[in-house]
């Protein structure tokens, strides 16, 4: 028994001690915090993003592992591209086809063009023959009268006339047919560009899906999760690895609203880690809630209202965290401050770089 009691008042002891080291350490970083400073605790956070496949497929390979530092447009996996090869070898047969198909076009064109132009010919010697076939029936009917030339003559100059007139609507109606003709070759030409452009538009969307089939990091960042394993077959949208985006970090901490309502976006901040509190990070607030996290039952009074805690984000320059990308570890807790009035200058423990 006297072991135990012993123990006992030993242990209550240590609790007391380290309780009232955790008390002084915060007053020394609460209550002496000068006028024109607000802080909170907080916990070191970083946007995560999720690399995932845009087509269904397999996976061929992954050529990262759980955290790895990777850089903005780094391969990090490959999927399987047989099918989407073979998809373009087929696309591209046809894009060859079509091309071939226009120079065909524009050959038929040229064909009916020079129809156009023959029937044309003919229509001007028609004409000819029309106006020489009216120059001697004229001369017969003048000259018939008087005896000059036979009635048969006259007849057949007549017969002469009136089958040339004919001639002359025969060739130009071939005229008419021949520029419906080029119309309908000329319809041909694009039917056939049409044609070459929609193959194009093929390979080039298949030939998309290949290069999104090489998963790339989109930012600099630390690989957190391998969520698939090569061989995994997976949806649109299967999400294959989970990174953490290095150069978007910052700290979440809680204000009451007379300091939260004094914090507006730009404002500087330092954040100091648990971790390392010989080392104060400078930061700057990106955003400031609107709506109160922690809030009473009933917000009926004064009092109560100054008990809304607001979410606060201070973001750490991307320029340092870069510098520093390889000690950059998120869910470290720690503190947050912010400068509430901008003329005061930030106390000698809180200046940017280090601390005593």
């Amino acid at each position: 028994m006297k072991a135990f009691w012993k123990w006992t008042v030993t242990a209550a002891v240590a609790v007391a001690v380290v309780g009232m080291l955790g008390w002084q350490w915060w007053q020394s970083n609460h209550d002496a915090l000068p006028a024109g400073f607000a802080g909170g605790n907080g916990r070191i956070e970083a946007v995560e993003v999720d690399v995932a496949t845009k087509i269904a497929g397999r996976i061929r390979e992954i050529e990262v592992d759980e955290g790895d530092f990777v850089t903005r447009g780094q391969v990090l996996a490959r999927m399987d591209t047989a099918t989407l090869e073979a998809q373009l070898d087929e696309a591209q047969a046809q894009l060859r086809r079509a091309r071939v198909g226009v120079e065909t076009a524009g050959n038929v064109v040229k064909q009916r063009r020079a129809e156009r132009s023959a029937a044309q010919a003919v229509v001007a010697q028609r004409r000819a023959e029309l106006d020489a076939a009216r120059l001697r029936l004229n001369r017969s009917e003048s000259l018939a009268p008087k005896g000059a030339v036979p009635q048969e003559r006259l007849d057949d100059d007549r017969a002469s006339f009136q089958a040339s007139r004919a001639a002359v609507a025969a060739a130009e109606a071939q005229v008419a047919a021949a520029e419906a003709n080029v119309g309908a070759a000329e319809s041909g030409v694009i039917d056939a560009e049409a044609a070459v452009a929609a193959a194009q538009a093929t390979v080039q969307r298949i030939q998309a899906d290949i290069d999104d089939s090489v998963l790339k990091s989109p930012t600099d960042g630390r690989i957190q999760y391998r969520v698939a394993e090569p061989g995994e077959v997976l949806g649109a949208g299967g999400r294959v690895l989970n990174l953490v985006d290095l150069t978007n970090v910052y700290m979440t901490f809680f204000l009451p609203t007379a300091q939260a309502g004094r914090v507006a976006m730009g404002t500087e901040a330092r954040l100091v880690l648990d971790a390392a509190p010989q080392y104060v990070i400078p930061a700057t607030v990106t955003f400031v809630a609107d709506v109160a996290q922690f809030t009473p039952k009933t917000v009926e009074t004064e009092e109560e209202r100054q008990k809304l805690m607001f979410r606060v984000k201070a973001r750490i320059d991307p320029g340092l965290l870069r510098e520093h990308i390889t000690q950059v570890k998120t869910g470290l807790p720690g503190m947050g401050y912010v400068r509430l009035d901008s003329g005061v200058e930030w106390p000698e423990g809180l200046q940017a770089g280090g601390r005593e």
